[in-house]
């Protein structure tokens, strides 16, 4: 966000000043606060944190920090848009110019990146990677619960990779460990497998061998995108291993909040509302349908004692709820975790 302020605050709303920070908070903690404790801070006023009181003038009222988070992610999704739209026009640029040879060419060996059009390609293409895997399978799995036909799908592929000696990691939504089914799922495979969750993972991810990586390119998974160049793949591998020793293994219970009357999936609910994202986002980045999403947010404001949306922003900004928990600490990583069906990105 563009820096605003006189020279003694040149900054944005992402990062304020120390004496910003201080008279911002308090407004928050207290509703409002007086004009006169605002003079030495006028990028708070410039910024829109602060603005005066309709009711008194003397006094300045906070803008609810879910409001201020979603000015501040508006102008990141903008950037993130158009970063999408310039790769997809470069990959479409790389299939133009491959197919100036004039004639039909299959794939060749060592393409970095090449789009898989459709179901039938995109498992070709992975039933490929799953015959030359020989070590190594990393998976990240979005969404909620994993329907017990999925699993069992792959169970078969899961086990021969198993046969072979291949070690298998993976990674779920905390959602994901109420299904009966990833439990039955991960006692099949044994040792040669593990699973983790976190509140929230990214898109799906598939990477084999760390040689070669699958990962969606449109919403509904038609269209995938087979990547190779040695520097993508670094930096998956990177992503993943990272979120993997943040995360949590599924043998082990979720932490507690350290807040009386707040669940854990209250609390990653309450981070997600403070970034101001709408219920169905919400509910789509923990794996849970917009109904038990909007039950949570019901309860929590019954916790917090909040009888508005906005009052709500307020009591989590109050009770420190605005941010992820502390991650556990974990032992180093000996094992590794077990993967949905490799058959779909």
């Amino acid at each position: 966000m563009a820096g605003h302020g006189t020279d003694a605050h040149p900054h944005g709303a992402d990062r304020l000043c120390e004496a910003g920070t201080r008279v911002y908070s308090r407004a928050v903690r207290r509703g409002r606060v007086p004009r006169s404790d605002a003079a030495k801070v006028p990028c708070l006023l410039e910024l829109a944190l602060l603005h005066p009181d309709p009711d008194d003038m003397d006094w300045l009222v906070p803008t609810a920090p879910q409001e201020v988070m979603t000015r501040l992610l508006r102008g990141v999704h903008e950037e993130v848009s158009a970063s999408r739209a310039r790769v997809g026009t470069a990959v479409a640029a790389v299939e133009w110019y491959a197919g100036l040879g004039g004639r039909e060419q299959g794939p060749q060996e060592g393409v970095a990146i090449r789009v898989l059009d459709g179901l039938t390609r995109i498992r070709a293409a992975m039933d490929e990677a799953t015959e030359q895997c020989t070590s190594e399978v990393l998976t990240v799995q979005p969404g909620g619960i994993r329907r017990e036909d999925e699993l069992a799908e792959g169970l078969p592929r899961a086990l021969e990779l198993r046969r072979r000696g291949v070690r298998m990691r993976d990674l779920y939504t905390h959602v994901a460990r109420h299904g009966q089914g990833l439990h039955t799922y991960m006692e099949l495979m044994g040792d040669a497998a593990e699973a983790r969750t976190l509140d929230e993972v990214p898109e799906r991810l598939i990477l084999f061998d760390r040689t070669v990586a699958f990962i969606p390119a449109n919403a509904d998974r038609t269209i995938a995108l087979e990547l190779r160049h040695p520097a993508i793949i670094e930096y998956l591998v990177t992503v993943f291993e990272r979120l993997w020793r943040l995360a949590i293994p599924l043998t082990s219970p979720l932490p507690e909040t350290g807040i009386d009357g707040i669940t854990h999936r209250e609390r990653s609910i309450a981070a997600l509302l403070a970034e101001g994202h709408q219920d169905a986002v919400v509910a789509e980045r923990l794996g849970i349908s917009v109904r038990t999403c909007r039950a949570h947010i019901a309860r929590l404001s019954e916790t917090l004692g909040a009888a508005s949306r906005t009052q709500l922003g307020v009591r989590i900004a109050q009770a420190g709820l605005d941010g992820p928990p502390h991650a556990p600490e974990l032992l180093p990583v000996t094992a590794r975790g077990a993967p949905e069906s490799p058959t779909e990105v």
